[in-house]
């Protein structure tokens, strides 16, 4: 029987981990997969929600589980696909309810030997209930995108479905703050910071990278990328790419990123080998990712702050002497901090105790917005004055950075204040702040993408439908040559297999073409559609408020915008 806590949280702490468990290819699975979840119940501050990427297996599941129940005695492991999605959250809390949503655009079955099609790539998704009132649920996303195998390259033919993935997580995410809940998104999300991929999703979805919140000039890709050559910055130390870059990936501690020959030192009854925290790190980069953003602030009665952030995981086994996994956790803690009863957004003075207390992170960073212009952002009802604003934001902020208030915060006010409000007054409601924070570049780099990679998957729809009638057609010819090779038995036998094999090639080929390709391009007509009728309302809103007018005269020109863009695509027959 599911039991809520006897008091709310004032503080949450989750950790993320790739635990890189693949059934029969993963070196050591089982010993390490065992580690892990020893070292989960050991974490300091404990976790209340975990989430696992690469936990293909029931069995490592439930090993986990069994560890972790005195902490984490709510668990859920998602199946999607045919080989499964490798996806498990484990929470203090009871989990009121669950989804596994798979990603439109995943990878091809073409590509077999990599994979990503047949796991069912997706969000893993909970939510999960901390207390009693409506709003006292996290709705928890867990993912794993499509790695970049191709990452870099001009041609990457993947980049279109990593952009699509993050497209649809932001949905989901968006949908989520607009219910008024509190959002966590985890996982190895396959993307570096600021890169497109990541501008969708803090784009699109009112979240915030709490690792970007306390470190915002952490690193944007590995040393070599040129997003980081140009900062102009030197090679970083393996130490300073774990402690203020957040690499968790790549880098140079992790054992399993070492060249087998290196490996060799390492195992049972071995001396430990130390890498040095001055080890240049060239390959570090950041895949790991715990997005968040708060609750709806005046039901919540307060707001939740990024108090620490942090790699972890980083210990070796310590039998084997190797890494956990090929990734090292992220972790984060997320502090509650009440506003005053009175319902002015102004908190109260943290209270002695275990209620809240003090900040322990001396190095949590301060966000001070502009006066006036986000105050509401942050608390919608704060005090009008310049004076009362700055000491407000002062209390506001000292307990930890304030994560971003969802949308629907900003127009969920009580009768009495809609009376107040000057009937002449702009109002800016949720849809407009979202598609607002989108640059039109970013849509216009997407539907370039979208163009790029239909033309390539149209190619190949074209050529795979030619193999099936040519493959048919040698059949044809192979059965009827068969009639005249006479005694010579073995020619015969040749056709047969030649035949054969032709036509199962090219019959495979012909259900690619007819049930993924076809597909796959409406399933592209769908992400264009929407990422044109997104920019439309942008386009949309801006024209509307850029002469000072107010939001509701918006509508008549939208319309027009998206349907135009529609129809030079024409029609999907």
């Amino acid at each position: 029987m599911p039991q809520l806590p006897e008091r709310l949280p004032t503080e949450i702490s989750v950790i993320t981990l790739n635990c890189w468990g693949l059934k029969y290819i993963s070196d050591l699975r089982r010993e390490r997969l065992t580690e892990i979840g020893r070292q989960i119940t050991l974490a300091d501050p404990q976790p209340h929600i975990v989430a696992l990427q690469e936990c293909w297996t029931q069995e490592d599941y439930l090993n986990i589980r069994r560890q972790t129940r005195f902490i984490l005695p709510y668990g859920k492991f998602y199946h999607s696909g045919a080989l499964g999605g490798g996806l498990a959250i484990f929470s203090k809390w009871p989990i009121q309810e669950s989804t596994m949503f798979r990603y439109p655009l995943n990878g091809r079955p073409t590509a077999f030997w990599r994979g990503d099609w047949f796991v069912g790539k997706g969000v893993a998704c909970a939510k999960i209930r901390f207390g009693p009132d409506p709003k006292h649920i996290i709705e928890v996303f867990n993912t794993h995108t499509h790695a970049p195998y191709e990452g870099g390259q001009t041609d990457d033919s993947y980049l279109c479905h990593r952009m699509a993935q993050a497209w649809e997580i932001s949905k989901l995410l968006r949908g989520a703050a607009e219910r008024g809940h509190m959002v966590l998104a985890l996982g190895d999300f396959n993307m570096i910071p600021l890169s497109l991929e990541h501008r969708i999703i803090t784009g699109l979805a009112p979240v915030a990278d709490a690792w970007r919140v306390l470190h915002p000039d952490s690193s944007l890709g590995p040393a070599h990328h040129p997003a980081e050559k140009a900062r102009n910055r030197p090679i970083p130390t393996a130490e300073f790419n774990l402690l203020e870059n957040g690499a968790a990936s790549d880098g140079p501690y992790n054992t399993w990123r070492w060249t087998p020959a290196q490996r060799k030192v390492l195992g049972p009854g071995k001396p430990e080998v130390i890498v040095s925290p001055d080890t240049p790190d060239h390959r570090g980069k950041r895949l790991d990712y715990v997005f968040a953003s708060t609750g709806e602030i005046p039901a919540l009665g307060g707001s939740w702050t990024v108090r620490r952030v942090k790699v972890g995981m980083t210990m070796r086994h310590p039998e084997l002497g190797c890494s956990l996994s090929d990734h090292f956790s992220v972790e984060a803690t997320f502090g509650f901090v009440p506003t005053h009863a009175s319902g002015s957004g102004v908190p109260e003075q943290p209270q002695s105790g275990p209620a809240l207390g003090t900040v322990t992170n001396p190095t949590a960073k301060v966000i001070k917005p502009e006066l006036n212009s986000e105050i509401d952002t942050l608390i919608p009802g704060a005090g009008s004055s310049k004076e009362t604003d700055a000491a407000g934001l002062e209390d506001l902020l000292h307990n930890g950075t304030y994560l971003q208030s969802p949308t629907t915060s900003s127009f969920q006010e009580d009768s009495a204040s809609k009376r107040n409000r000057n009937s002449t007054e702009e109002y800016r409601g949720p849809l407009e702040q979202d598609l607002l924070r989108m640059p039109e570049t970013v849509y216009n780099e997407l539907l370039e993408l979208i163009q790029k990679y239909r033309s390539r998957e149209q190619a190949q729809l074209k050529y795979r439908g030619l193999h099936f009638w040519v493959a048919l057609l040698l059949t044809i010819g192979c059965l009827v040559g068969i009639w005249f090779v006479g005694s010579r038995t073995y020619i015969g036998f040749i056709l047969i297999l030649f035949s054969s094999l032709n036509l199962t090639a090219g019959t495979i080929d012909g259900l690619l073409a007819l049930l993924f390709f076809r597909g796959e391009l409406k399933t592209l007509k769908e992400f264009e559609w929407e990422v044109r009728n997104a920019r439309a309302f942008g386009e949309a809103f801006s024209a509307a408020t850029s002469g000072g007018g107010v939001i509701g005269g918006w509508l008549a020109g939208v319309a027009p915008v998206w349907l135009d863009d529609e129809d030079e695509e024409g029609n999907d027959g």
